[in-house]
């Protein structure tokens, strides 16, 4: 339903929660590519912020924001969503700070998702919305040699959340919160679909850990974004190299990530699909043992004294759950950057961030 070359034809697209960690990045490739941008943040100096990013770049020309304050307020992206030919949607918690999941995660996340959809109808032109999903969405708690697709779906957490309300764990009331957002876009897309014709397709992003360099406003590191803030730690040296030797998950760069949603407004074949955005399983001892093994790495460790050590021990039996990228690689033509760039330059931008605190 979308134009293979709206990036040569200058289209505009909406990005919201434009000031996040993700969304500063795909704000950067989209204008890079060609697209016209406008990013809807929270107050005036974060739009400020971002025009002043992109001025590096020579682009910030085609940059210009609105400031939706509540994206659970309804109607909130009405104003925003006029005149775009496309919705690149990245606002979502993820937190793990929770009193009540209700208030704190779901709501958010469903109200929101849900707001900019309807908003997306009142506008003709949009023809694909890409929503930032996340693996949370996809995942269950298998064995750890699972393989995961995008035919999986985390039906565990949302049953963990009506049963135990605002006793549920925080990690599976993040967990439900993703995945109830994303199953109310597919539902309201459904719903909407007239004799066989829908208003605008859409796609989704479903990244596990998002690693790589900061490049949003952040003043102090309680504002880094959950997954770099748990790698900083690492490097204040508040975990320990016990600590390391622990499964962690998946990762993938946060430019990857970016990317993607990028080739999803660009690329015809991904309309209505999912894509699992991701490089590899790892645990913290794999990104303490690269830095520590390579030049580059231990000039970095210079910068954070108090990091902590690996511990040298054998992770290499360390099952966890692996994600089939198949997808991604041939649809997207998406190949995701090495563990090792990933690590040096997030590494690298957190010791010139940490200046600034």
């Amino acid at each position: 339903m979308i134009a293979v070359d709206l990036a040569r034809t200058r289209a505009s697209v909406l990005l919201t929660g434009a000031s996040g960690f993700l969304a500063a990045h795909v704000g950067q490739q989209l204008l890079q590519r060609g697209f016209r941008v406008r990013g809807t943040v929270r107050s005036q100096a974060k739009g400020e912020y971002l025009k002043k990013l992109y001025e590096k770049d020579g682009k910030a020309d085609r940059f210009d924001f609105v400031i939706v304050e509540d994206v659970e307020q309804e109607g909130a992206f009405d104003e925003a969503v006029k005149g775009v030919d496309a919705v690149a949607y990245t606002a979502s918690p993820f937190h793990f700070n929770v009193t009540d999941p209700q208030k704190d995660l779901i709501n958010p996340a469903v109200q929101g998702t849900l707001n900019l959809v309807r908003s997306a109808l009142l506008e003709p032109k949009i023809k694909r919305v890409v929503i930032t999903s996340s693996f949370a969405a996809v995942t269950n708690p298998y064995d750890p040699v699972y393989t995961f697709t995008e035919e999986d779906w985390n039906e565990f957490s949302p049953k963990e959340l009506e049963k135990k309300g605002k006793d549920c764990d925080p990690f599976h009331s993040y967990r439900a919160s993703k995945t109830l957002a994303e199953k109310a876009a597919w539902d309201f897309l459904k719903e909407n679909t007239k004799d066989g014709k829908a208003p605008f397709d859409i796609a989704t992003i479903n990244p596990p850990l998002i690693f790589g360099p900061v490049i949003h406003e952040i003043h102090s590191a309680k504002s880094l974004n959950t997954s770099v803030g748990v790698f900083y730690s690492y490097l204040l040296g508040d975990k320990t190299s016990e600590d390391a030797t622990k499964p962690a998950g998946l990762l993938v760069d946060v430019r990857d990530v970016a990317l993607a949603h990028v080739l999803a407004l660009e690329k015809e074949e991904a309309g209505n699909k999912r894509f699992l955005v991701s490089k590899k399983e790892f645990v913290y001892q794999d990104i303490l043992d690269l830095l520590e093994g390579s030049e580059q790495g231990k000039k970095l460790l210079s910068e954070f004294p108090k990091a902590t050590k690996s511990g040298k021990g054998d992770v290499k039996g360390v099952k966890q759950n692996l994600i089939d990228t198949t997808r991604m690689e041939t649809v997207l033509g998406l190949k995701a950057r090495s563990v090792e760039e990933t690590v040096l330059d997030m590494t690298r931008s957190l010791a010139e961030r940490q200046k600034e605190w």
